[in-house]
C-alpha cells in the first residue's frame, strides 16, 4: 500500500493531513488526494494542488464531458476510463471525444483502460511532466506523449 489521503469539506483538514504525512515520510515526492463524489470545489481549489487529474468512466455514458463541470473544463487532465465498457453501456467514444474537445478547448484528455493498461504510459508521462518531476528509471512511461 501507499500513504495516501482523502479531501474533505474543510480543506485546512486537508492540508493538515498532507503535513503530517509528509512529516511522516519525509522522502515523499509527490502526494495524491483524491475526492470521490461530487466535491468539486475543493477539488480544483488551487490551495489543495499543483496539478489536478479528473477521471470519469464511460459506464455514466457518453453524455458526460458536454455536462461540463469545472472537473471537464478546468482540471489539467481529464482521462476517461474503463472504454472497454463502452459498448456494453451505449457510449460512445466518438462523441465523448468530440464533447470532450468542445468542453475543454486545448486542455489534454486520454481514453484509457487502466484494468489492461492502455493509456496508463500516457498518464504517467503527464504527471511526470505538468508535475515537474524528471523520470530516471528508463520506463516506457518517459518515451510516451500525451495525447488529446
Amino acid at each position: 500500500g501507499c500513504p495516501h489521503t482523502a479531501i474533505r469539506e474543510d480543506a485546512s483538514i486537508n492540508l493538515a493531513a498532507i503535513a503530517e504525512m509528509v512529516g511522516r515520510f519525509p522522502a515523499l515526492d509527490i502526494v495524491l488526494v483524491e475526492s470521490g463524489g461530487d466535491n468539486l470545489a475543493a477539488t480544483f481549489s488551487p490551495e489543495l494542488a499543483d496539478i489536478t487529474i479528473y477521471v470519469i468512466d464511460v459506464s455514466a455514458g457518453d453524455k458526460i464531458p458536454r455536462k461540463g463541470g469545472p472537473g471537464i473544463t478546468r482540471s489539467d487532465l481529464l482521462v476517461i476510463n474503463k472504454i472497454d465498457l463502452a459498448p456494453h453501456v451505449g457510449a460512445d467514444l466518438d462523441v465523448m471525444d468530440r464533447d470532450s474537445r468542445k468542453m475543454r478547448g486545448e486542455r489534454p484528455f486520454l481514453f484509457t483502460n487502466l484494468k489492461s493498461a492502455q493509456g496508463l504510459d500516457d498518464v504517467a508521462q503527464f504527471i511526470l511532466t505538468a508535475g515537474g518531476f524528471e523520470d530516471t528509471s528508463g520506463d516506457a512511461a518517459s518515451h510516451s506523449a500525451v495525447a488529446s
